[in-house]
């Protein structure tokens, strides 16, 4: 761990220079640093994708890209800081790892894993102040979803901010006698494809949830494995094919699908199209 702290170098750049702290970031390593370039995720992706993928991802370069305030979620900044591409652009990239936690705890659990990880990192993080439910001495394994409970007639999975709003649906759909299969995908790429399979096999239906497009992001990977190796019914819970706007957080969710709300009556419908 000390030669581990001596190579972290963190930097941070906010809307002007990203392609300058993307290229220096990845010359850092050829000296034996692991930089963590941290910027808005806005600006970390979509305005230096091109440097990503040229500096980064085609030469395997060790640069951890920790990027914040990602998706609706950060509120009255407005459409053009929401950016809701991002898991689908990183996720294409050869060599990236793609992480997307779900509050404070495994945030920092993830970093650590990511610093320990040899290679490139997307860690995605939010603005909001998000309540804290991930068991601090929980282990956390890059492609290793989090099983947070058993249940045998609805798969949930979700990843990032809605995490919380499944673990809140869930206990609504428990009222109502159904009982789900609820994991936390928190590595996007490497997907965790066993945990996925064995899900679906034993639920026969799908619900997906994150705060971003449903085009390329969560529900696409989810898709690709359960259309390959046990086809069954899925909803989506996500934006579909819309720009943000400002406003609060828990309004832009209800407006845009992703409220608690949004995921019960996902699991309802896909479970009446079993």
């Amino acid at each position: 761990m000390r030669s581990l702290r001596n190579s972290l170098i963190v930097f941070f750049q906010c809307g002007i220079a990203e392609a300058n702290m993307t290229g220096i970031a990845a010359g850092l390593t050829i000296g034996g640093k692991i930089p963590f370039a941290c910027t808005f995720a806005n600006f970390a992706t979509g305005r230096v994708y091109d440097q990503i993928r040229q500096s980064i991802a085609y030469s395997n370069k060790n640069v951890k890209i920790a990027a914040s305030h990602a998706g609706v979620t950060l509120g009255e900044d407005g459409a053009t800081h929401q950016i809701l591409e991002d898991l689908g652009l990183m996720q294409m990239l050869p060599n990236f790892v793609v992480i997307n936690p779900c509050d404070y705890n495994q945030t920092k659990a993830a970093t650590i894993a990511a610093a320990e990880y040899e290679g490139p990192v997307y860690l995605r993080f939010g603005r909001p102040k998000w309540p804290i439910f991930y068991p601090e001495q929980e282990k956390f394994e890059i492609g290793k979803a989090w099983k947070i409970q058993d249940g045998k007639d609805v798969s949930i999975f979700a990843t990032g901010h809605l995490v919380l709003k499944a673990i809140e649906a869930t206990k609504i759909l428990e009222e109502k006698g159904i009982s789900v299969d609820l994991i936390n995908i928190h590595t996007i790429k490497p997907l965790d494809i066993p945990a996925v399979i064995a899900s679906v096999s034993k639920t026969k239906c799908v619900v997906t949830a994150e705060e971003h497009q449903i085009l390329g992001g969560l529900g696409s990977a989810i898709a690709k494995v359960v259309s390959e190796n046990n086809p069954a019914p899925i909803e989506y819970v996500g934006v579909n094919d819309k720009f943000g706007e400002s406003g609060t957080t828990e309004q832009l969710l209800t407006k845009y699908g992703m409220s608690t709300q949004h995921v019960v009556d996902a699991a309802l419908k896909v479970i009446a199209r079993k």
